[in-house]
């Protein structure tokens, strides 16, 4: 590896215990005696932020956000101060900074909030004197002053926006598996690591079913042009690198198969067929934050329709009685939900150039006897939402079919 300005981001359960830590610390400093100057970012440890929700539960029936960012952003705080001393004890010089000290500014929203802007002065003047920032993931300080939690996945986010604004040559993930696979390694054993993969293909990846890196840290990397390598904090081995699309490479048609099950497919039924209706199911629904996904339409018979539409476990309740409400405003006749069903995702820059794909990709569910219900597509991505209790096999299918295996 050439000498370079890295960003080193290290999940929680890289961190879990004391062991851990120092095998971190270990890797950081031997990172730095190459020649690196290294910029980490932490999480907090294990499954210590469960942990502080459980207790802010056992306390409270009120919980406001503000209070409730100050809690949780204690758990990066704790590692980032452990991951110093044990960086001290291996003669690494480093100190520790909160997301505001590390110039993170977001917007007011809490347990959730967005970053506006990184001023990372003090991560600057911390490299310059030849010592290694250590920087709590996933928050910062909002305009009103306030400290913020950038939600679930934001340690990721943390450690690419970071590595745009000190221009750090790449910026590692280190997780808990060696990289990003063709496929979840647990239904298809045979699935491959895959060295290459461009922002395009991961973002479609992390929206429909892989777990790692948080989407919203692949968004931003694309938008800066951030260098991603994602690896194991465990093996230590190259993962995967993620960039833009290199045009010259005979790209595979499909890339990878994702799987998700974690939506509701839910059905307004007859419909009256005119303009307007399906604009004021859609927009009562985002009004309360629901992240509707797949959407199918029915072709009209005599004057009304059916529209199916996937949401995510959490929201049904939610979704359910604001579609309740509207069927009788809309005049139709009924609504209904289905959890036994989840998504089988195809993935590929290469589908751009090549027709062929659907069908190849329905004829091997059809073999199979698993039926589609709905279908939604993009010019890299097909997706089928088909009944949960069949994923697996549609999984391994088709992975089998696009020859995604190890060779």
């Amino acid at each position: 590896m050439s000498m370079g300005l890295l960003v080193q981001k290290f999940g929680g359960t890289a961190v879990g215990d004391p062991e851990r830590i120092r095998a971190v610390a270990d890797h950081i400093a031997r990172t730095v005696n190459s020649g690196n100057q290294v910029v980490v970012v932490v999480s907090a440890m294990g499954k210590e932020t469960d942990e502080l929700l459980r207790l802010a539960e056992d306390v409270s029936s009120k919980r406001p956000g503000r209070e409730m960012d100050m809690l949780i952003t204690a758990g990066e705080r704790k590692a980032m101060s452990l991951l110093c001393m044990a960086l001290h004890d291996l003669g690494v010089e480093a100190d520790s900074f909160t997301g505001s000290q590390a110039g993170f500014l977001t917007d007011t929203n809490h347990q959730n909030a967005k970053i506006v802007e990184v001023k990372p002065e003090r991560i600057q003047m911390a490299l310059s004197e030849g010592r290694v920032p250590v920087v709590g993931g996933s928050q910062g300080v909002s305009v009103d002053n306030d400290v913020t939690f950038l939600g679930r996945g934001g340690s990721d986010t943390t450690a690419v926006a970071l590595a745009h604004a000190v221009k750090a040559d790449a910026c590692e993930l280190y997780t808990d598996v060696t990289g990003v696979f063709t496929t979840d390694p647990r239904i298809v054993p045979s699935a491959r690591l895959m060295t290459n993969v461009s922002f395009d293909e991961l973002l479609e990846m992390t929206a429909t079913g892989c777990p790692k890196p948080a989407m919203r840290s692949v968004e931003y990397a694309r938008t800066h042009g951030v260098k991603l390598h994602i690896r194991s904090a465990f093996t230590w081995q190259e993962g995967t690198w993620v960039g833009e699309e290199k045009v010259e490479m005979e790209q595979a048609i499909v890339s990878a198969v994702t799987h998700d099950t974690s939506e509701t497919k839910m059905t307004i039924s007859g419909v009256p067929d005119k303009p307007g209706i399906a604009a004021s199911v859609f927009r009562a629904l985002s009004d309360v934050d629901v992240n509707v996904d797949m959407i199918v339409q029915n072709t009209s018979e005599d004057g009304v329709t059916d529209i199916s539409f996937t949401v995510p476990h959490g929201d049904l309740e939610a979704s359910m009685s604001i579609a309740e409400n509207l069927v009788e405003d809309i005049g139709a006749s009924g609504v209904s939900s289905d959890t036994e069903v989840a998504r089988v995702t195809v993935i590929g820059a290469g589908m751009r150039s090549n027709p062929g794909v659907a069908a190849s990709m329905f004829e091997t569910l059809a073999e199979n006897g698993i039926n589609i219900q709905m279908i939604s597509t993009s010019a890299i991505r097909i997706s089928c939402m088909v009944a949960e209790n069949q994923i697996n096999e549609a999984v391994q299918a088709l992975h089998e079919t696009f020859g995604l295996a190890e060779s």
